[in-house]
């Protein structure tokens, strides 16, 4: 089997308006689960690692000026052998960009495919828009909110509003929300996807019954920089240049 192509797909539309095309025999695609069918598990309560020198000087490193890319995205297989180690220590989870064509992406962070999300940021970004960066080969997304008092003990990725920015361009503000039912559905249909790029059927509420939503999942790796900073670098195999995307949370 080939490799996939690691592209944030764009949804198709079933119908190309010429009536005197023959019809395909295409096999429909996987529907979502109900509610009550959902099976993945509560994430466990695992101690976060500590910030570490090295953490500093990559937090460092990835904040110098952005340089225009020369590469396209490659192709990734669809899954990491769990004996993957992260280059910086930090942990690795699994993060999923998806959303609607023209509606705005989301992000939502899995300790593994198999749990429930422990974050789900709805991004000030429409999905094709995001799709137009990714395809650059370099995306930079900084979520960024205002410090608190020491005293307040709010974790940073459970501030319920940040200021977006795109590679240095501001595009409005990210927030954060309780995953919904479609949420879920998603997360259990790819359950078993630790990599890769595709679209799914979509709620017919939101863009009619042929909608199709896109989605993007990948091992992230999360490093702990202070309690003011975290960052999420996505995870090629080893040997496979990969897609350069980053996301960093940040009080200031």
């Amino acid at each position: 089997m080939g490799e996939p192509d690691f592209t944030f797909p764009i949804p198709r539309s079933s119908d190309d308006g010429d009536p005197n095309k023959p019809s395909t025999s295409i096999p429909p695609p996987p529907t979502l689960p109900p509610r009550n069918t959902i099976s993945l598990v509560q994430p466990s309560q695992k101690k976060r690692p500590k910030g570490k020198v090295m953490h500093v000087f990559r937090s460092v490193f990835r904040s110098l000026p952005i340089m225009t890319p020369m590469c396209k995205l490659p192709s990734l297989p669809m899954g990491l052998p769990e004996t993957h180690k992260t280059t910086f220590g930090g942990s690795r989870v699994t993060g999923t960009l998806f959303g609607y064509r023209k509606g705005r992406v989301s992000l939502s962070i899995q300790e593994s495919p198999r749990c429930l999300p422990t974050l789900v940021v709805e991004l000030a970004m429409q999905t094709n828009v995001l799709q137009k960066e990714l395809s650059t080969g370099l995306v930079r997304i900084a979520l960024e909110c205002e410090k608190r008092s020491d005293k307040d003990k709010t974790k940073i990725m459970e501030e319920p509003l940040w200021t977006m920015y795109c590679n240095g361009k501001k595009t409005g503000f990210g927030v954060k929300r309780d995953a919904n039912d479609e949420d879920l559905a998603i997360m259990e249909l790819l359950k078993a996807v630790s990599m890769g790029a595709g679209v799914l059927p979509g709620n017919s509420d939101v863009e009619g019954p042929d909608g199709e939503l896109a989605y993007m999942r990948a091992y992230f790796e999360r490093v702990i920089g202070s309690k003011d900073s975290e960052t999420l670098y996505i995870l090629s195999p080893e040997g496979n240049n990969g897609p350069e995307l980053s996301i960093f949370f940040v009080r200031i």
